[in-house]
This record gives structure tokens, sequence and C-alpha cells, in this order.
């Protein structure tokens, strides 16, 4: 008599993070894949992953030491996103084992639309759906610990989490400084963020992004971790 296949293993809120944190990551949540209404269609992670109840999210942070060039600042970032999708995939690869289907999100990956890119589901508002942060003014995440030097990845699942609680903490108190420094006017719209503004101080060379301004990460008072 054979071994019955795709017995699926209790798995655990506790049980994923270990995964994740082994990985590699700094921080990781969970979010609710029913939380995800406000995204438009194709990129809720239902439209990613068929059934998917869970949504995990990844988090590690860089060296601020980065932001003093934009050379450097690039080679982190292009080093951190692999480095982020790696981590999905290990994630992601542990719980298919365990008998859950389970997708990972990469880093960068996404849709083209309209000629602007999107990921496959935006890592930030995930994040902060998981209770790793807050989007703040300059439109990056803010966590308490790490600030907004955070990289984010993400694993899609059919597996039927407990969803973290989300951040109540406040930023921004006030604060208008990154809208009024950036030499795009990409901040001006609190409702929405101008990604063609702001394409105009990056480019891709070689397939990879070459990142010329991140003045609204260094200037933000937040970027350090420095919340109450």
């Amino acid at each position: 008599m054979t071994k019955q296949k795709n017995m699926a293993n209790k798995l655990t809120n506790e049980t994923v993070k270990e995964y994740a944190l082994n990985a590699g990551a700094n921080v990781v949540g969970i979010a609710a894949s029913k939380d995800f209404d406000m995204a438009p269609d194709g990129f809720k992670p239902s439209d990613n992953l068929e059934g998917c109840l869970s949504v995990i999210v990844l988090g590690a942070t860089f060296p601020k030491e980065v932001l003093k060039n934009s050379v450097d600042y690039t080679a982190s970032r292009n080093a951190m996103v692999n480095t982020m999708t790696n981590m999905a995939k290990e994630v992601a690869k542990r719980i298919n084992a365990d008998g859950h289907k389970a997708k990972a999100i990469s880093a960068i990956g996404g849709k083209w639309v309209n000629g602007s890119h999107f990921g496959y589901i935006s890592l930030k508002h995930a994040a902060e759906l998981a209770g790793l942060g807050i989007i703040n003014r300059n439109y990056l995440l803010t966590n308490p610990q790490y600030g907004s030097l955070l990289w984010l990845s993400a694993v899609l699942t059919v597996a039927d989490l407990t969803p973290d609680k989300k951040a109540q903490y406040t930023v921004c108190d006030n604060c208008n400084v990154c809208v009024e420094k950036c030499p795009s006017q990409a901040l001006d719209n609190q409702a929405s963020f101008g990604k063609k503004e702001c394409s105009r101080f990056f480019k891709i060379v070689n397939k990879q992004l070459e990142i010329k301004c991140f003045l609204c990460r260094k200037i933000c008072p937040y970027s350090f971790g420095k919340l109450n």
C-alpha cells in the first residue's frame, strides 16, 4: 500500500514566519487576501494565485550608508531586489512542500499598463495590511524599527493564516519636507504618486535600474526608524 500523497501538514503563523526569518528576512507579516479589495482587477492576490487566502510579506533592511551617493544606492537596490525575490521563492518552496499551494511574488516583477510598470500586487500596501508599517507622505513604507530602509517581497498561499494587526502609530506629523524638496513634484498629489514624474530620475542600463534620485527616502525624518 503506497502512502497517500499531497497530505497537507498543519501550517501556522509561527511556522511561516520561521521560514521567512530563516530565509533572511528581518521582518515578516501576514495579511488576508480578502483585504485587498481596493486593488484594481488583475492586481489582487487571487488574480495571481487562484484560491489565495493569505499574503505573507517579507522585508529586509539595507545599510543607510548607501544613501550617500547614487552609485552605491543603485547597486544596493539591484542586489536587494534579487535577494528579496530569492527569499520569497525559498518560503514558497517550504510552504508547497508542506502541502499548501504557494507562489512567490518577486520584489520587482509586474506588468506594464499604459506605459507604466505595476507590481503583480502592491508590496507596500501588502506590507501595510500585514502590520509591517505605514505608508507615509513620500509613498514609502515606514517601519518603526527600520524606517523606510526596507525592500519587500511576498508569498501568496491558499493556506488560511491569521492576519497580523495593522500598525496604529502616526507618521509625518504635518511634515511636508519630502513634498517641498522633490525635484520632479512627484509627491504633490496626496492621492496618487507621480510615477511618470519620478521616472525622469532613473533609467534602465543593461537590464538594471540606474537611480539618480532617492531624496524622498534620504531626507525623511523617519527613514531610520525614528518613530514614537
